[in-house]
This record gives C-alpha cells, structure tokens and sequence, in this order.
C-alpha cells in the first residue's frame, strides 16, 4: 500500500523477485515481439490448414491408392501449394516453375492483415510511427517458418527456393502485417486516411496518388480488355471445360485456379494495351503487332488469346488506354500539388509517368515465369520493355495534361485572389458617387437635355446670402466636382490594374491558404465582377429672366 508521500506501487519488483503484477493482470499490454511471433504463427497455421483442406478434396475427387500410402505426398503437396501461394518458386526435374498464380497470395494477406489488427489491439503501440516495429514483430518469425516448410517440401523431384521463402515470406508478412497494425491504430486514435497523407511532404504526395491514378486506370482497361477477349471466346472456353470433363469438385478446383491466375492475366493485357505485350512459349509474341503462338495447355482462360496472325481490330481500341491513364496521373498531380511556374509541371507529370513505368516493370515481372518445358520456358512479358514504353506513354500525356490543368489553375485562381482584392479595397474605401443637386422649385423642366434655369440678379443673391439662404453652386463648381470624380474613377481603375498584376507574385504566398480549391476542375461560381452603371447627365443651360422674357 503506497502512502500519500510515496509513489505508488505500481512496476515495483516483489521481495520475491517475480514480475509486478500490474503486469501479470488481465487486460494489461503484450510484449511486442513475443506477441509478433504468436500473430506469425497463427497466420501461417490457419492458411496451411486452408491449403491442406483443398488438397484433401481434391484427393477425394480424384482417383487415389489408400490413405496410409499417400499421405506423406499429400502433406507435402499442401506445402507446395502453401509456398506457391507466398509467390515461391521451385524446380522440378524438367526446369523451374516460376509462372506463379498472384491471386494466391490474397489468402496470406488476409490473413497476416487480421492478425496485425490483432497484435494492435493487444500490445501497447505508442505513436504511428512505431509501426515498423510491429511489422518486424510479425515479419520475422513468418520469414523463418517459410524457410522451414520450405526445407520440409523438399524431396528429389521437386526443390523450393530457400532463399526465394524467406524473402518472400518477409515481404508479405511486413506489408500485409504492418498494414494491419497500421489500420488499426488509425482506428483507435481517430486518424484518417487523408489526415496520414498530408503528413506527407506536397510533392511526394502529388506523385504518390498520381501513380496510383494512372496504374489504377491501366489496370482498370487491362481487366476490361480480358473480359472483352474472354466473352469473345465463351463457346471456345465451353468446348476446353467439356473436353477435361472435371466433374462436380474437380470443376470447382479448376475455377478456383482460374480464378488465382486472373491477376496475371489481367497483367499480361496491359502489356498488350502498352505495346510490347506477352509471350506464351519460346518465339511467340501475342502483340498490336501481330500475334504468334504454339500449342498452348487446356486450360478455359486460354481462349481469350487471339488467333495466329494480324491482331483483331477491336482489341487495338486499347492502345488508347496508357493515354488515357497518363492523363488522369497528371491531372491528380497538379490538383494535389500545383506550381507557381507553369514550365515545372509537365516536368512533374512526366516524373509520374516514369514512376508509373517502375510500377509496370515490376508488376510485369512478377506475372510473368517459366512453367518449366523447354517448349513454356518464356511466358510473359518483357519487364524492360514494359517499363520503359509506360514510362513514354504515361509520361508524355501526363506532361500535357499537367501543363494544361495547371494553366486552368492558375487562370481561376488568378481571378478568385484579384476579385478579392477588389472587394477588399471596395470595403475599406468606397467608391465616391456623383453629388446629388436638389433644383428649386421655380426651375423648368423639360423632356430634353438642356433644362434653362433662371439666375437671380447680384444683388438679389448677395442679400439671399446675407439673408442665409443656400447659394446653388455654380456652373464652374459643378465642372471641378466632375473632374474630382471623373479623376478619382481612374484612380480605381488604376489601383485595379495594379492589384492585377500583383496577384501573379502572391500567388506563392496563396498556395497554402487555398487548400479547399483542390476541386478546382469542378464547375463553381464564375466570380462576378462588379460593373458599375454609367449614369447620364443632363446639359444645363443658365439663363436670366430678362432673357426669358425676352424669347417669349
């Protein structure tokens, strides 16, 4: 028990050398690491379970010798395929099989995702910033079982990369893991996607969603372009099923394949729509340019290829795609960051064409592989060559299209800070109107302009002032009164022009403060520019009664 004068008990050691027991309690934080390793762990165990639980249907369904004969083939086949999933590539006594399904790894993803929410909510993660510890928590121990299991799989006809385990299974598990812990501390500390990215520096961001813009649209017209050619094909697709004749089980394990191998094919299109395209076998080439392949294996998703020869006509509507995409990517970049200097942004938009291009090659080179034959042994796409005409592509029309949305920026952003300006200056110092004069009574009027009023002789207004009645001015008066106000008009109109010009340097100053204009391209208000009315004015002619008389 601590006294008031004393601190509390709370983490002191017992005389008996045991841990505190503020410690010990339910509810109270994990370690990091020790928990990383239960999270890495589990995740594995539960997709291993997953694995070996189709492998065990697909057994059933197919024929077999006795349980006891094959279980040890069957084991191992589901560590293969657990490997498989984690993108890990083996050979065999024809060659290496590095043609690996990319949907696959969705189900170790997922589950590294979970479980990284779940070390979250246990341990005790100060700051965002400490994520990358409870990535490495999670990584580690996922990394050291891959290469365990992939020593397990091991026999003398089929041998998985060690080396290619531990990397792989390393990077899932901290992307997917760290993910996870990300999101959720995000959750519990009220943070929003959008408040994480502006922690980001403003050009690093601008290239950021950029990129992601425009790969998101060339995928987008990839899985589009695949369709198409599938729904093409569909009684060719049929005719392939009832040829293998799969059955109830096996044709749901052949979806289910399909189905994993669809990133890939989604891959292979945008290399398609890119120019370069694809091989299926050692010297085809499936391009704009033509199309030339071989015997290919009976599977349905092939008979979205083209035949031998020219390529079909309505499939070249997809070269337009990288255009299209590069295009978006510069649009998102100057709306997220735009330049003061009009010739920086179609540097920019080409910066994220080039990023785009990086994007590309890899992606290209992680669907693409070897299924082992010497026939198969190429099949994909070139990574270098895609990547560098997405870099072109991409980045050319995103250079175009930055410059223009930047110059449309400006443009309105030009007008918004001058019409500001003015209302600004309108407010401190209102615009001086003409005087108003009250005629008397006895003055004539007319539907012309000229109005003839009578003068009162000198002797009649000197005793009118001597009397205290109002002098009306004169004509003189009135003249200078117009000049004064016809002088003080092109002051305005002067200061108007200046403020104009001084815009285009504040315009630095004003990026900063005009966060909300981001939906710039949306259609606002047109700002309204304050047209003063012209006023008529009447000719006056002054005349004396004797005058009048006399015209009478």
């Amino acid at each position: 028990m601590s006294t008031p004068a004393s601190p509390p008990d709370k983490g002191r050691p017992s005389k008996s050398g045991s841990a505190p027991a503020a410690s010990t309690a339910p509810g109270a934080p994990r370690p990091v690491y020790s928990t990383g390793g239960i999270a890495a762990a589990s995740a594995a165990g539960i997709g291993l379970a997953v694995i070996v639980t189709f492998t065990m249907v697909g057994w059933v369904a197919a024929p077999h010798d006795t349980f006891g004969e094959d279980i040890a083939d069957l084991l191992r086949s589901a560590v293969l395929a657990w490997l498989v999933g984690h993108h890990v590539s083996f050979t065999i006594l024809e060659g290496q099989i590095s043609l690996l399904p990319m949907g696959l790894v969705l189900l170790p993803g997922m589950l590294l995702y979970r479980f990284g929410r779940w070390l979250a909510r246990n341990c005790e993660i100060e700051r965002l910033r400490h994520v990358h510890r409870a990535a490495l928590a999670i990584a580690g121990p996922y990394a050291a079982i891959a290469g365990t299991l992939a020593l397990l799989a091991h026999t003398d006809a089929v041998e998985p990369s060690m080396p290619r385990a531990l990397l792989m299974g390393f990077v899932i598990a901290f992307s997917a893991g760290g993910l996870g812990v990300l999101r959720q501390l995000m959750r519990d500390k009220g943070v929003a996607a959008g408040d994480l990215l502006d922690l980001m520096p403003a050009r690093s961001r601008s290239l950021l969603v950029g990129m992601l813009a425009s790969s998101g649209t060339l995928l987008a017209g990839g899985l589009l372009l695949f369709l198409a050619a599938l729904a093409m094909s569909y009684d060719e697709v049929l005719a392939v099923t009832a040829s293998l004749a799969p059955g109830l089980v096996g044709g749901l394990l052949l979806f289910i394949v399909q189905l994993a191998y669809l990133p890939n094919a989604v891959i292979f299109a945008v290399c398609y729509a890119l120019g370069p395209g694809f091989a299926v076998g050692a010297e085809t080439l499936v391009a704009p340019t033509g199309v030339s392949v071989g015997p290919l294996p009976a599977l349905p998703m092939l008979a979205a290829l083209p035949s031998n020869g020219a390529a079909p006509m309505l499939s070249l509507v997809a070269l337009v795609v990288p255009f299209v995409a590069g295009a978006l990517g510069g649009v998102v970049t100057q709306r997220h960051a735009p330049d003061v200097v009009s010739e920086a942004a179609p540097l920019w938009g080409f910066v994220c064409g080039v990023t785009t291009g990086i994007l590309c090659a890899a992606l290209a080179g992680a669907a693409g592989g070897s299924l082992g034959t010497q026939r198969l042994a190429e099949v994909g796409p070139s990574a270098w060559q895609v990547g560098l005409v997405a870099a072109l592509e991409v980045g050319v029309a995103a250079a175009v299209a930055a410059w223009i949305a930047n110059w449309w920026y400006t443009r309105r952003l030009n007008r918004s800070v001058v019409a500001r300006r003015v209302e600004a200056k309108a407010e401190r110092a209102p615009e001086p109107s003409m005087p108003v004069v009250e005629l008397p009574h006895d003055v004539p009027s007319g539907k012309g302009l000229a109005t003839v009023t009578p003068l009162r002789p000198r002797e009649e207004e000197s005793e009118a002032t001597e009397a205290g009645e109002v002098v009306e001015p004169t004509i003189a008066e009135r003249r200078e009164e117009l000049k004064r106000v016809r002088k003080a008009r092109r002051a305005d109109r002067s200061t108007e022009r200046r403020a104009r010009k001084d815009a285009r340097r504040e315009l630095r100053e004003q990026r900063r403060a005009e966060k909300e204009s981001r939906s710039w391209w949306r259609r606002g208000g047109d700002v309204e520019e304050e047209v003063s009315e012209e006023e008529l004015y009447g000719i006056t002619y002054e005349a004396s009664s004797e005058e009048l008389d006399r015209r009478d």
